[in-house]
């Protein structure tokens, strides 16, 4: 015999014998309705319901949409901070803006170069100040040695761009540098000289030139100073 367990739930169990048309007539429209209903919702019922997969999908998909505009928000507003206030002004769609910033980085990688050689010329300046200072400070503390050194030859470039060449020498004429030999090797190189000052301190004499240069990248100080100490 049949167990009860064994039939489908949401069934009602007929008697041996019995119709089951008279007994649906019996029951009434309403109870036929809610008998559909029973087995349309019970979960022994394997087939998936397709408007709910297309809701759920909707769902999904306005989620990923809603998490990928925040996305874009946070970085379009860290994009805006790094950009100069003057690229930002106003009204500017995601489009304008990324092509503002294109534009910003491709001038940013043109003024390097530039930036590099100011860097390198105030370093320059800075170390030709610092040695210049040290050796005011050995004159004036050295004081009668430095008439028996040979002559000295500094080499560093100028706030204007241009070269600078100081020459300490004795007073006397053996140990003195002729200036002749100096100007001819700074024209053979390329230099305009355009200054030249004497100063006579503690029995020394000290030689100023102010030279000018096309571009000071070019010249090589340091070679240029050698090159003159050979002419000691």
């Amino acid at each position: 015999m049949m167990q009860i367990e064994d039939l489908v739930p949401g069934h009602e169990v007929l008697p041996e014998g019995s119709d089951p048309s008279h007994n649906n007539k019996k029951m009434g429209k309403g109870k036929q309705q809610q008998q559909h209903m029973i087995l349309f919702a019970h979960p022994d019922n394997n087939e998936a319901n397709p408007s709910d997969v297309k809701v759920e999908s909707k769902i999904v998909r306005r989620d990923n949409e809603r998490q990928r505009r925040q996305l874009m928000a946070v970085l379009n507003a860290s994009l805006r901070s790094l950009l100069p206030h003057e690229l930002i002004k106003g009204k500017r769609s995601i489009s304008e803006l990324m092509n503002e910033a294109v534009n910003y980085i491709t001038q940013m990688k043109r003024k390097i170069p530039e930036l590099n050689a100011k860097k390198e010329k105030l370093r320059r300046l800075y170390e030709y100040d610092s040695s210049a200072q040290e050796f005011g400070l050995e004159n004036e503390t050295l004081g009668h040695d430095l008439v028996n050194s040979v002559t000295n030859i500094m080499v560093g470039p100028t706030c204007l761009g241009g070269v600078e060449v100081v020459i300490s020498s004795s007073c006397s004429e053996d140990e003195g540098l002729p200036l002749s030999r100096v100007l001819k090797l700074l024209l053979a190189e390329g230099l305009c000289v355009v200054e030249c000052a004497s100063t006579r301190v503690n029995e020394r004499v000290f030689h100023t030139i102010q030279c000018e240069v096309d571009d000071l990248e070019c010249v090589d100080l340091s070679e240029l100073q050698r090159k003159l100490n050979l002419q000691i």
